[in-house]
């Protein structure tokens, strides 16, 4: 999409700016929960804080914006800092946090950026959290969600905080990895005393199965469901209802006695889909909804102008059943957590956190990479080449008590089968190494046993048998919400349909597993090792050199920022000098004491004979 304003300003920079100037000023302001909440989570107030300093900073932003800022939508934000109005006014109590507007950007500009934003924005308010993989989103949600629901109990009549919250994960292997939200220890992100709180309070609505019915109370509080798209999204009727389903559809008095209320015309209630028009009729009878995305780039498409949150057929599903859903219930608002904020290289507009994938590794959140490009070698070539140098350099090594593994893409399961297996033992024959360890999750239970896909989520469990599975086979599997920390290398050498694939795929392995840095290694063909370049830059606005381990290891980010010229003050001095003199009298001085009466000031004693007798009382003046 064509623009006339610099593509590398991010306004979130400017409110991160902003908070960070005035923090101390702007947490006075929030509630007593809130600061004891925070304060919990502050490692330079809580040495034993549980989350990564990415975490907390986005959790600090969450909390900015909706005690500090009142759930203002980005644009409204925008608007007041371009213009300095209300809180970013520069005679303000908090103008320590202003950037002169010449400095970012100029008013042309900016008007371009407000346009975009505005248009783009919803009825309801829309932020972005964007934190690259690895670095906990799914523990930030829960804790920004605990948070949520201890406000709401101690405030129920504010409309700014969340009763209720719908989890959404773009397909089933991300929705299994949302679990964690449920088994999580609350106490690592709440303080003991609130937790016990929440623990007696909060009520769980996991639907993993398409059958699964979703049992909430109507018009009750602390609910969390969680559930992938499909569960919940509303389908349209593809064709007239026949006089039967007239009869018998939607405005039947059964459907709605079972169900409650009248149905409007687009809602789909044949078998497919009337356990989806249940669960989404529940969700609109929960007040105070809030809604938070997983994986949140699947909500948008390729092309942001057409696909962000454009009307009609271009607009994502997703995106219109959480839009219908704040026609018929109260949303706070839409909490979208992504690892890629970008489309096409352009940051998506409504991103007011971010904590790139370059600033992940530089700061030791992740395994640094090493990318290898194989040209013109054939697949056997490749794959000996790829195994002997993951052999070489983590063979025998063991960390964190867990063994280094490779994972192998294929580009279907015949080739999986019936080409790489084969190859692979005959590889792990020669270099000694059991063929035992390999491991084969195709996707089809034809050649994928139950123990095959038991041993793959053990991989990172140690003594177990999957342990001891360290080179896995796959075939479009593992790509998101799979947290193999004991990944160190990644095999890719038949292109992939989806270019995403690559950078999908890549990105698995660098997930830390220790306090030590370390290095993962990414064997790739030369045509995927230049796709994972530009993924890299139109995903993340960075380089493949940024990915690459580098012999320093005393780099340190600075913030550089353009400070006001001094301004010169005259200011005019006034001198007062005072000076003491004696005076001498010639005369004496006459207080006209001669001739007064002074009786009144004699001293004066009264005397009494006896208490019981009633005698006279004499005086006597004392001289």
């Amino acid at each position: 999409m064509a623009s006339t304003y610099d593509s590398d300003f991010s306004f979130h920079e400017q409110l991160w700016f902003f908070y960070s100037e005035n923090r101390g000023k702007i947490r006075s302001r929030y509630n007593d929960l809130t600061r004891k909440f925070l304060s919990y989570n502050d490692k330079d107030e809580n040495k034993n804080a549980f989350l990564r300093k990415p975490q907390f900073e986005a959790m600090e932003m969450y909390v900015f914006i909706k005690e500090f800022m009142n759930n203002a939508q980005v644009y409204e934000l925008f608007d007041d800092w371009r213009n300095k109005r209300n809180r970013f006014s520069e005679a303000s109590y908090y103008s320590n946090g202003q950037l002169r507007l010449g400095d970012a950007l100029t008013e042309k500009q900016t008007d371009v950026l407000f346009k975009q934003m505005k248009k783009y924005r919803e009825s309801y308010p829309n932020y972005i959290y964007a934190l690259t993989m690895g670095l906990g989103k799914t523990i930030l949600m829960g804790t920004c969600i605990f948070y949520e629901f201890l406000l709401a109990k101690k405030y129920p009549k504010d409309k700014r905080f969340c009763h209720n919250a719908l989890v959404f994960a773009p397909d089933k292997t991300v929705l299994q990895s949302l679990r964690e939200i449920m088994t999580f220890d609350k106490t690592k992100v709440v303080p003991p005393e609130y937790a016990r709180v929440l623990d007696s309070n909060i009520k769980f609505h996991f639907l993993d199965e398409s059958g699964t019915v979703l049992h909430t109370i109507d018009d009750s509080d602390f609910n969390i469901i969680i559930s992938n798209t499909q569960k919940i999204i509303i389908k349209k009727k593809r064709k007239e209802a026949t006089p039967g389903e007239v009869l018998f559809g939607s405005n039947s008095s059964l459907l709605s006695a079972v169900y409650g209320g009248d149905d409007s015309e687009d809602d789909a209630w044949d078998d497919a889909t009337l356990m989806d028009n249940q669960r989404f009729k529940k969700l609109c009878r929960l007040p105070q909804l809030g809604v938070y995305v997983d994986e949140a780039h699947h909500l948008f498409g390729a092309d942001l102008e057409k696909q962000i949150r454009s009307s009609g057929a271009n607009k994502t599903s997703l995106r219109d059943t959480i839009n219908l859903l704040a026609a018929n219930t109260s949303i706070v608002a839409c909490y979208n957590y992504t690892g890629t904020p970008y489309v096409k290289n352009q940051l998506l507009p409504e991103v007011v956190y971010a904590y790139g994938l370059r600033e992940s590794i530089w700061n030791g959140y992740l395994k640094d990479a090493d990318p290898i490009g194989f040209e013109n070698v054939k697949s056997d070539e490749f794959l000996n080449a790829t195994v002997t140098k993951f052999w070489q350099k983590y063979g025998g090594k063991i960390y964190d008590n867990l063994n280094p593994k490779l994972a192998i893409y294929a580009a279907n399961v015949e080739e999986a089968v019936n080409e790489v297996v084969p190859a692979l033992e005959e590889i792990l024959t020669r270099l000694e190494i059991p063929t035992t360890s390999i491991l084969l999750n195709v996707g089809d239970s034809k050649y994928t046993k139950d123990e095959d896909i038991r041993n793959f989520n053990n991989l990172d469990v140690p003594g177990s048998v999957g342990n001891e599975k360290q080179f896995v086979v796959l075939v479009e599997k593992g790509k998101e919400g799979w947290n193999c920390r004991s990944l160190f290398g990644v095999a890719l050498y038949r292109s992939p349909k989806s270019k995403i694939f690559v950078l999908q795929a890549t990105m698995r392995c660098l997930r830390a597993i220790t306090d030590e840095r370390l290095t993962a290694t990414v064997f790739l063909s030369k045509e995927n090792y230049d796709t994972l370049d530009d993924e890299l830059h139109k995903n993340f606005n960075m380089e493949i050199s940024d990915i690459k381990n580098t012999s320093t290891d005393d780099r340190h980010k600075y913030q550089v920022r353009v400070l006001p010229p001094p301004r010169s003050i005259r200011l005019k001095r006034v001198w007062h000098e005072y000076t003491v003199s004696s005076k001498e009298y010639s005369t004496p001085v006459d207080f006209g004491l001669v001739g007064a009466d002074l009786s009144k000031y004699s001293s004066v004693m009264y005397e009494r004979d006896s208490i019981a007798n009633d005698t006279s009382t004499k005086q006597h003046c004392i001289d």
